[in-house]
């Protein structure tokens, strides 16, 4: 399971909307790819559309899809948001990386 905090929450209900999608329908995609100084580099984006292999999580009022694969990686992870002068945006605390890139933005196991 993927959790979501009240923060992110605000901030995906926010960036759905300006992008004329519908948070209480619409998902959230947060998928793993290769690539980033650590080797695995995350990916959000938001999508109307389920796959055959995808999990869908629900927390905190937001919807959450992950491809089969990528899950295996997410597992545990929450979704948070970091704002004001020197903030990241979305960052995500993952139990299961064991090296982090300074960035935030990728990881390995």
């Amino acid at each position: 399971m993927i959790k979501v905090s009240d923060s992110a929450k605000r901030k995906v209900v926010e960036l759905m909307k300006d992008d004329g999608f519908d948070a209480t329908n619409d998902f959230v995609r947060v998928g793993v790819k290769s690539g980033g100084c650590s080797g695995l580099s995350y990916d959000l984006i938001f999508d109307k559309n389920q796959e055959e292999n995808d999990k869908i999580f629900e927390d905190n009022g937001v919807k959450i899809i992950v491809d089969k694969k990528s899950f295996l990686y997410l597992v545990g992870t929450t979704l948070e948001y970091s704002g004001g002068l020197n903030g990241k945006g979305f960052v995500f605390n993952n139990p299961n990386a064991n090296r982090t890139c300074g960035c935030g933005e990728s990881f390995s196991l």
